[in-house]
């Protein structure tokens, strides 16, 4: 069932969505060649909290696999999204690493992701982080009211196909709100005209995973990763549709810093 949210709900949605927006933006200055993912994690969590957050991905649970250990996900180079952040995990220059992150504050989760360079990054790299980041931006500009999710979908896709990259197999955008995950699920491929029907108050996770080289993904508990080991870029908004154009809810608020 899709839920659309009050302009009550929608209030105290924007508190958990300004907090990753911040949060995201404090995390550039931390992301350096030698600091390791745990330190990503413990500053982010500390945030988060110090902002009365709570992390919404800190022992969430899937059938299956033990609870997500960490507050953020932390994904360097060829993992896609769900790396667990550990002390072993030390960033390079050149590397990139796409940082995720949900928080729950006044019973509403916001959820949002970002890439980040790592000192100088190589071409390929730059070209790979700015076409996710475009394919979010079309994505978002495809969610009005009156369109489909498909056209979300196809909006993200056929971008992504036409700039030469692969979209990650069966790794899909989401409802959110008073649960991390609502419907729908909102594929980052598909027909344009299909699916739900877009309508304002839904509040949605629009996040495009883009892969290098294929895009085929490997498993291994929590973590995805591609298939060819090749590069993989993430960037995700929670976006706010209304009778006009979307509104992004995952952005800084000055107050926040």
């Amino acid at each position: 069932m899709i839920y659309l949210k009050t302009p009550a709900e929608i209030d105290k949605m924007r508190v958990s969505c300004h907090i990753i927006g911040s949060l995201l933006q404090a995390l550039a200055s931390h992301i350096r060649p030698g600091v390791n993912t745990l330190e990503l994690d413990k500053f982010a969590e500390d945030y988060i909290r110090s902002r009365g957050g709570i992390p919404s991905f800190k022992g969430y649970q899937i059938p299956g696999l033990k609870p997500f250990p960490s507050s953020i996900c932390a994904s360097v180079n060829a993992a896609i999204v769900h790396g667990i952040p550990c002390r072993e995990t030390i960033l390079q220059e050149g590397d990139i690493i796409g940082i995720d992150v949900g928080v729950l504050c006044n019973g509403y989760h916001g959820d949002a992701a970002r890439s980040y360079r790592v000192g100088k990054v190589s071409q390929p790299a730059e070209a790979l982080l700015q076409v996710t980041e475009k394919a979010l931006e079309l994505g978002i500009l495809a969610a009005v009211e009156g369109n489909r999710i498909g056209d979300i979908s196809n909006a993200i896709g056929s971008f992504v196909e036409r700039s030469g990259y692969f979209v990650a197999d069966d790794l899909t955008g989401h409802g959110v709100g008073r649960s991390l995950h609502e419907e729908p699920q909102i594929p980052n491929f598909g027909k344009p005209g299909r699916g739900p029907r877009i309508a304002a108050g839904m509040t949605l996770a629009i996040e495009p995973m883009v892969n290098i080289g294929t895009n085929r993904v490997s498993e291994k508990g929590w973590e995805f990763t591609t298939a060819d080991n090749s590069l993989s870029a993430h960037y995700e908004h929670t976006i706010l549709v209304t009778s006009g154009k979307p509104e992004v809810l995952t952005i800084a608020e000055e107050n926040n810093l």
